[in-house]
């Protein structure tokens, strides 16, 4: 089975914001690996958009962007994604977001009733990664 996922490591990160219950961080740049079935290499890309918790509620300050994320925690019900968002991904129920940012001491930690991830455009290729 091909997959893909966001690595947040080094994703950069535009805006984070919340307004009317609805919590955004937008990439300016998702890292995206993607595993093609029957073959030990993974290719690099990279792409816009945004994770968005529905009924989300932060606690405390937002950081403020441009940001590079330093890694950290995307949960959906009984599932959490350490370092990484699964592609599709759009899940109702308890869901959780804690990330961590490069040369920053803040946090974002939020909590909501859904979250879903939404890119845009066409994925752009960076590069091949050879197996470890």
């Amino acid at each position: 089975m091909d997959s893909s996922s966001i690595e947040l490591s080094g994703s950069e990160i535009e805006t984070i914001t919340l307004q009317d219950g609805m919590l955004r961080v937008r990439f300016s740049r998702a890292y995206i690996i993607k595993t093609m079935t029957g073959s030990v290499e993974r290719t690099r890309w990279w792409q816009t958009g945004e994770l968005v918790l529905e009924g989300a509620e932060a606690q405390g300050e937002l950081p403020q962007g441009p940001l590079v994320c330093a890694g950290g925690d995307v949960s959906e019900n009984i599932y959490t994604y350490r370092d990484m968002i699964p592609i599709p991904l759009e899940s109702r129920g308890h869901a959780r977001c804690l990330l961590r940012f490069r040369d920053s001491d803040r946090i974002l930690r939020a909590e909501g009733r859904g979250v879903r991830l939404q890119l845009e455009a066409t994925a752009k290729y960076i590069e091949h990664l050879q197996p470890n």
